[in-house]
């Protein structure tokens, strides 16, 4: 149930067709774990707390630098040099105290991986590096959780959502981040973000629509990103969608799948 106060706070949702109380009460029962309070993760969990999400976890063991704020909007002058994740919740408390925020002060890793993505309904990764986001992605397969995952160049971005564990209609499976990406880059092929740059807003832009996808999967609205990967050109202002299929092939989900668990490649 919505309070009187949350009624008020979400009302330009629950005047829309697509969200209504229903689909609030969805956003307040949801449990989001947002991998990342960097360039992405900053926007992402700014505007998944302000539309309602019941409790958002937040992964990272990083600290503030100075340099992060040309792109990290979450935070401030004054918490350079504190942890990410805790001044992030703090930044939350006083968006919106309705939500409840779990801080998780840790690197993700084989080890914690699946009991911290096992607690959550859905899983947002907005790391800044291949490996991760491979383990996030099996992690979610094998946990039967869906994945909302971006990355980020200097000038372009992508996005999609991965549902890897259920299948369509026809009974084919949804596409794994294996069948998207079947291996990552070699080492040193990808520059990092401090060798390389990136345009600050960039991620403002990316980090606010992994909210709208996140919300639109918990709500159960639109079109979503699964088997499709969303491409972001800010040169040319281009946005552009690929198709992708399930790779009978691949490791995970595969007709000879290889990978059980995370123990073994990680």
């Amino acid at each position: 149930m919505l309070t009187p106060e949350e009624v008020e706070r979400y009302a330009r949702h629950i005047v829309m067709r697509e969200v209504g109380g229903p689909g609030q009460g969805k956003l307040k029962a949801a449990r989001v774990l947002v991998i990342g309070a960097g360039g992405l993760g900053a926007p992402l969990i700014l505007y998944l707390a302000a539309a309602g999400v019941g409790t958002i976890g937040i992964v990272d063991d990083d600290q503030v630098a100075l340099s992060n704020l040309q792109r990290q909007v979450i935070f401030g002058t004054e918490d350079v040099g504190a942890l990410k994740a805790e001044r992030a919740a703090q930044a939350i408390a006083k968006l919106n105290p309705h939500a409840k925020i779990e801080v998780h002060n840790e690197r993700l890793n084989a080890g914690n991986a699946m009991p911290l993505i096992e607690s959550y309904d859905i899983v947002a990764d907005g790391s800044d590096n291949f490996a991760t986001r491979y383990l996030v992605a099996d992690g979610c397969y094998l946990a039967k959780k869906p994945l909302v995952t971006a990355a980020l160049g200097v000038f372009d971005g992508s996005l999609t959502t991965i549902r890897a564990h259920e299948k369509r209609a026809d009974g084919t499976p949804n596409p794994t981040y294996r069948c998207l990406f079947p291996e990552p880059p070699p080492p040193g092929t990808v520059p990092a973000c401090s060798e390389a740059g990136i345009l600050g807003a960039l991620p403002g832009i990316l980090g606010s629509m992994m909210a709208l996808e996140v919300i639109r999967e918990i709500v159960g609205f639109g079109e979503g990103l699964v088997g499709r990967l969303l491409m972001i050109d800010a040169r040319s202002m281009r946005f552009e969608t690929l198709g992708y299929e399930w790779d009978s092939a691949n490791p995970l989900s595969g007709d000879n799948a290889t990978i059980t668990d995370l123990s073994g490649i990680y």
